[in-house]
């Protein structure tokens, strides 16, 4: 998206990536069409009011909602602080105790594009033996998990899991409009990848992360926690990903490296 675009441009943008017609945003914010269509073509001005009233409406990122409004003149309404900045020490409190409570487990908190923030003591087994240049910083997950030189080798399902991976990306670059985002689903699509994709277990209810060990396969599934009703751009934009073991042999497994460091 250009910088220099006008605030009825970036609402069309963005109506169009939502695959919805002018009448159905029209319905969905209760105002007329003809008034939606001046708004998107200039000849009318929206009201701070109305341009976040059609952000809502339109799922946007508050980093985004900031960019409509100052399109349109108005002051950005969303602040965005570093992740160590005293304004988020509740925040970060709040994530290092989930990150420590989840242990013997691993949990990692990641940014909007994948890039590491903070991890536990039990994720850092994972990232022995990985080359420099894929533990960064920014150590970025999706690049480490793919790579022919990361993860991917000790993936047992690599190519199950490379196609959640990859939808998941793309899911997150379609929602968020980040350029870097589809830049990355490129360069991950251009990795080595299986010929083709099992389909799960008909039994399976998720799909799990299966990684090679020296004592035999990990089966791990995971969940992700987001901060509720966020006013900065930053807690909007990180997400806390935690695993759990998926069987027994994993549990122990997982119990046993962490009494062992």
């Amino acid at each position: 998206m250009n910088n220099t675009q006008t605030a009825g441009a970036l609402l069309r943008q963005w109506r169009q990536r939502r695959r919805l017609s002018q009448l159905d945003l029209a319905c969905e914010a209760e105002i007329s069409t003809r008034h939606l269509s001046f708004v998107e073509t200039g000849r009318a001005q929206p009201s701070r009011e109305m341009l976040l009233h059609l952000a809502e409406q339109l799922e946007i990122p508050l980093r985004e909602r900031n960019r409509l409004l100052s399109a349109a003149g108005f002051a950005p309404l969303y602040s965005q602080h570093e992740l160590s900045d005293p304004a988020l020490a509740p925040a970060r409190q709040a994530i290092e105790q989930l990150l420590k409570a989840h242990e013997p487990y691993p949990a990692l908190a990641i940014d909007r594009q994948w890039n590491l923030l903070a991890a536990n003591a039990s994720v850092g087994a994972f990232l022995a033996g990985m080359p420099d240049f894929l533990l960064g910083p920014p150590l970025n997950v999706m690049r480490l998990s793919l790579h022919p030189e990361g993860l991917a080798p000790r993936i047992a399902n690599l190519a199950l899991w490379r196609a959640h991976l990859l939808m998941r990306l793309q899911r997150d670059a379609e929602i968020s409009g980040d350029e870097a985002l589809f830049s990355l689903l490129d360069e991950l699509r251009g990795y080595p990848a299986p010929a083709e994709v099992p389909a799960p277990p008909s039994d399976a209810v998720l799909v799990p992360l299966q990684l090679h060990s020296e004592q035999g396969v990990l089966s791990l599934i995971s969940t992700i926690t987001v901060f509720g009703t966020p006013n900065d751009v930053t807690l909007a934009e990180l997400a806390l990903e935690t695993f759990f073991p998926a069987d027994a042999f994993t549990a122990e497994y997982l119990r046993n490296l962490a009494n062992s460091t």
